[in-house]
């Protein structure tokens, strides 16, 4: 803060006093209120100090919205469940944003809450601001520009993003408390969940609004190319519950007819959503090669709490049996692509989990038309290494290669580990299903030419199973896809 910031009066939206809610609905409703007010103050001084030639004489400041509870009592709860409950008496507090696109989970998450504690919960103003930029995101018709191109330094009038602020203390489990002594009811703080929704809509090219609750990561062009043709397939069949197609630039198409407009220079990572109205629907994220774009989509993805994402790519395949275009079904990871290392040391097991590794399998099972020991004939269960290092082979690979042999690693990527942990991390469902493209211990190095008919045919179906697995999953009740084996023993109570 700047010795000039300290003279400015403080102006600030009238302060409501907090409310008691027994209902969720009206909860959620005083959370939009509280929201759509502070922004509407914010935007109107920012359109004026825009304008204005002078700078102004004050400083313009309103607060995110925040849920408080207080529970006294150790009350047994339904511990079936791994979230919708705290862990023990204290208050506990979360500050909120975009209540609008996270109404449905904000109304479970405090229905859980109140069916597990039979207390109240309080809506009423924090005490962190609401940095300009996410207060006028949403306005296509407003632009906050750069520090130095206003007549007046930005951060003495209003309230910027601040990364001290940012961060992911609490996903993390580093005990994280907040300033008046509060555990967080919620993983993320309404900063950090604004600041992931900004770089998404940047880096996918698509807002918020469109993600669906089911996401598949590609490391490959052609799964797009696939999905979009899948997406049409969907849009001509009136039973299939599927209502739009969204690609990058926000284009949204709801008939199989229409065409897309892309953008002339596509995103970072181009996403695409086949949509329902329940959100049920399925999200494609190219994110491209390497660990560090799987961290940085997962990062960001995880604020809009999905109930899974998968990874569906190519991998080198380690095993002499193997064939290009076989399929490999991760069911634990040797992690070497060292983007996570300081948020999640190596030595945490990344299980798998039941419920996603049965789906994939069935998912395979019912495209391939191949069963029990038949399906052997394609797919391998195993270990799945990811490496930091694309051209590995081209190194002193003595030791890689034993480090891979005595982890018992049948397939090699760059990303599939790193999304696992992520999603271990961050407390999302993960799966990993390979096809292989490639054998480089064996002299079938990624050439042009190489491609069978056999491997032609299995990356076909390779996004279908992807795609099947997630409708599977869509059919089980979400207490059971988010494990408890993703909770650790003093949790949020928001999922």
């Amino acid at each position: 803060m700047s010795p000039r910031d300290l003279t400015l009066p403080v102006v600030t939206p009238a302060i409501p006093e907090p409310e008691r809610f027994r209902d969720p609905a009206a909860a959620v409703a005083r959370l939009n209120e509280l929201y759509d007010d502070a922004c509407a103050f914010l935007t109107e001084k920012f359109s004026q100090a825009a304008i204005g030639a002078a700078r102004p004489k004050n400083r313009f400041r309103a607060y995110y919205p925040e849920i408080r509870l207080r529970t006294s009592s150790h009350d047994p709860i339904d511990s079936r469940l791994s979230f919708g409950h705290v862990s023990g008496p204290g208050a506990y507090s979360t500050t909120i944003t975009r209540p609008d696109l996270f109404g449905d989970y904000l109304t479970q998450q405090i229905a859980l809450l109140m069916q597990n504690h039979g207390v109240p919960i309080w809506i009423g103003l924090s005490t962190t601001p609401i940095p300009v930029h996410f207060a006028v995101a949403g306005r296509s018709d407003i632009t906050v520009p750069q520090e130095g191109a206003m007549p007046f330094p930005l951060r003495d009038v209003f309230d910027v993003p601040d990364l001290s602020t940012t961060h992911d203390n609490i996903v993390n489990g580093l005990g994280y408390l907040h300033a008046d002594g509060s555990s967080p009811l919620a993983p993320f703080t309404a900063q950090r969940v604004d600041y992931s929704l900004a770089r998404l809509a940047h880096y996918t090219a698509t807002l918020p609004e469109h993600f669906q609750n089911h996401v598949l990561f590609t490391n490959y062009q052609f799964y797009v190319e696939e999905f979009e043709a899948v997406a049409r397939a969907m849009l001509a069949d009136p039973d299939s519950g599927y209502t739009s197609f969204v690609g990058p630039g926000n284009c949204e198409i709801f008939e199989a007819g229409c065409s897309i407009d892309h953008p002339a220079k596509l995103p970072q990572m181009p996403t695409y959503h086949l949509k329902r109205p329940d959100r049920s629907g399925i999200t494609l994220v190219n994110i491209g090669v390497g660990p560090s774009n799987a961290k940085t989509a997962t990062d960001h993805i995880a604020v809009l709490r999905p109930h899974a994402w998968l990874m569906v790519g190519h991998c080198a395949g380690l095993r002499n049996s193997q064939r290009l275009g076989d399929f490999v079904l991760a069911h634990a990871y040797l992690r070497e692509d060292k983007v996570l290392d300081d948020d999640l040391p190596t030595w945490v097991p990344i299980p798998p989990l039941a419920e996603i590794q049965i789906a994939l399998e069935n998912a395979v099972a019912e495209v391939t038309e191949l069963e029990g020991y038949e399906l052997k004939r394609i797919m391998r269960t195993g270990t799945v290494a990811s490496f930091d290092n694309r051209n590995w082979e081209l190194r002193e690979h003595t030791g890689p290669v034993q480090r891979l042999s005595q982890s018992r690693a049948i397939a090699l990527d760059m990303e599939s580990a790193t999304i696992a942990a992520n999603g271990f991390r961050f407390r999302v469902p993960y799966g990993t299903l390979l096809c292989v493209s490639d054998k480089p211990l064996h002299g079938e190095l990624k050439l042009p030419g190489m491609a069978s008919e056999f491997y032609t045919s299995q990356v076909a179906r390779h996004l279908l199973i992807g795609i099947r697995a997630m409708e599977l999953l869509r059919e089980m009740p979400l207490e059971r896809i988010h494990s408890r084996k993703l909770r650790s023993f003093e949790e949020t109570a928001f999922l």
